[in-house]
């Protein structure tokens, strides 16, 4: 493949607090690196600027301001529904309504068996249900996959 197809910045939304949540973004991560279309991707997990404390001020600023940043400059948004028991990780549906608000197109993976919410599912340009999916996604043609089911 020619090597001028590698052109999509990502940017993952997703939480990474516990082993679950580190194994499923881990998966995303390498199956964004194999897609031949993704130039980059940011995960929050490798930016959590380690030279302030946990959660100082200093961190939640710097932090915050490179999301947004990030979230800006970012071509499209791959986010993992799955979090705990019905819900989205709230820092998650944060950056899925930014990201929205700024006309990011935005793909959704949801392995989980959960029903998701009306306002995120319609914020959606793609759903997937394997986040292996999206080592073959096409992000240059960015075909749509709308979500059909119940929702809360």
């Amino acid at each position: 493949m020619d090597p001028n197809t590698r052109t999509v910045r990502v940017f993952i939304a997703s939480p990474f607090f516990d082993q679950e949540q580190l194994e499923r973004i881990q998966r995303l991560e390498n199956a964004l690196t194999r897609n031949p279309y993704v130039a980059e991707f940011y995960s929050a997990r490798f930016h959590q600027n380690q030279q302030y404390p946990w959660g100082s001020k200093g961190w939640r600023k710097v932090v915050f301001k490179l999301d947004l940043y990030y979230l800006r400059r970012a071509d499209v948004v791959v986010a993992i529904h799955d979090y705990e028991g019905l819900c989205t990780d709230s820092g998650t549906a944060f950056e899925l309504g930014y990201a929205f608000a700024f006309q990011k197109p935005i793909i959704l993976i949801k392995e989980k068996t959960s029903v998701p919410n009306l306002m995120l599912i319609e914020s959606l340009h793609a759903y997937l249900t394997k986040v292996d999916d999206i080592a073959s996604y096409d992000f240059h043609r960015m075909p749509s996959n709308r979500y059909e089911g119940p929702l809360i």
